[in-house]
Parts: structure tokens; C-alpha cells; sequence
């Protein structure tokens, strides 16, 4: 994977993240998991941990992942919108079938354009403590007969939301992911209602979250 690949997606929707570390993982979730199963940052087509109510899996981040896609066709699944995820053929099955699934990350990264132009823009809690967003999981048949399991994070509009509405261009809609407190979770993961699910879908207190630059991120 190329520079180029950084270059065109800093400048969209969340597609990047850094995920807990397999330490991080036992010591503040309790569940027993190898070293080096993950990059230390996460993009499309690449595995990181969610769990689900099954537990901890392992999964690839984007509800199709390349390897799934017809020849010639291109699409980005990373991030799914609240407003329409029933209503879209790539999700509404997952969705009325309320595959939930939580994200637990360090932090993620969006575009500020408050300077002039892009400055990517690290985003995590004010407390330095890990988190959790929002998502959905689905399996994979794979060739051989082997199962994988990919997801897809949700978005909510932030136009009104003090931190996030500084992100993306000027100009476009602003969305952002939606940071779950820690005790929805259990409601979370064992929701088995779309709407009761659509209802936990609420902006993050601002105040308990921070967002500083950072550089650049590198060939992928």
C-alpha cells in the first residue's frame, strides 16, 4: 500500500483508527489475546478487535472487503450512516438482524481545515482512557470454507456538536462516530431492537473529549 492511499483518505470521514494494544486488551477488558494480531493503526482491509456478545473477534475494518468486491468495483463500507443503515442493501440485513458490535480504540483521526487546508487531527477521551464506538459485524464465506468477520462503524450528524463540527471541509456535513459510555455497553452489544438500538446512537459530551494535531500519516 502506497502514500496515496493517505493522502486521498485524510481528507474523508473517519477511515482511520488506533486500536487498543493486546496488552491494553487483557488488562482493561479481562480476555486473554496474542501480541502482534493487529497494526498499531488500523485502515480499510485491515484487522483489528471488536467485540461482539459472543466476545472478543477479530475482524476486518469495512463490511466488504476488497477481496469480496466484484472486479472493477469500488466501495468504501468503513463507516455507516445512522440515518440510512435499515434502508441500504450493504447493511439493512445486519442491521434488522441487529449484528452490534462495539469498536474499542485509543483514538481516531479526522481532517481539521480550521488552518486553510488538512491537518490530520487525533481524537480521543480527555481522560486518556481507551473507548468504544459504535458498530456492526457480519461473517464472511471464504474460499475453502473458512469464515471471517468484518465491520462497520456508524456515524451521527455533528453540525451542532462543539468538537466535531470543527472537522472535515467547510461547507460539508459533519458527522461523527459515535463514542458509546462505558455502561451502554452491555446494552450495546445485547440490543436485539434496531430502534432501541438507533436510540443509544447520541453525540458524546464534548467536554470529555480533546483533539490535537498530528503529523501526516505515512505510506500504509
Amino acid at each position: 500500500m502506497i502514500a496515496l492511499r493517505s493522502s486521498c483518505y485524510a481528507l474523508c470521514m473517519c477511515v482511520n483508527f488506533t486500536p487498543p494494544t493486546a496488552q491494553q486488551i487483557r488488562q482493561h477488558f479481562g480476555y486473554e489475546v496474542e501480541d502482534d494480531l493487529w497494526k498499531p493503526e488500523c485502515w480499510q482491509d485491515y484487522a483489528a478487535p471488536i467485540f461482539t456478545c459472543d466476545g472478543l473477534r477479530l475482524a476486518t475494518y469495512g463490511f466488504v472487503p476488497k477481496r469480496h468486491l466484484p472486479p472493477g468495483v469500488r466501495l468504501t463500507t468503513m463507516n455507516a450512516r445512522a440515518e440510512t443503515i435499515g434502508e441500504k442493501p450493504t447493511y439493512k440485513g445486519a442491521w434488522r438482524k441487529a449484528q452490534l458490535c462495539l469498536v474499542p480504540m485509543q483514538a481516531f483521526f479526522e481532517p481539521c481545515y480550521e488552518s486553510g487546508k488538512a491537518v490530520r487531527t487525533r481524537i480521543s477521551l480527555a481522560s486518556g482512557e481507551l473507548f468504544a464506538v459504535a458498530g456492526m459485524w457480519r461473517e464472511w464465506q471464504e474460499e475453502g470454507g473458512g469464515v471471517s468477520h468484518a465491520f462497520t462503524q456508524i456515524t451521527i450528524n455533528a453540525d451542532e456538536h462543539p468538537l466535531m463540527r470543527r472537522m472535515h471541509k467547510p461547507g460539508d456535513e459533519k458527522r461523527s462516530l459515535v463514542i458509546l459510555p462505558r455502561e451502554r455497553y452491555g446494552d450495546w452489544l445485547t440490543c436485539r431492537e434496531p430502534e432501541l438500538a438507533r436510540a443509544m446512537l447520541a453525540p458524546f459530551p464534548a467536554e470529555l473529549m480533546q483533539a490535537a494535531p498530528v503529523k501526516s500519516a505515512n505510506a500504509q
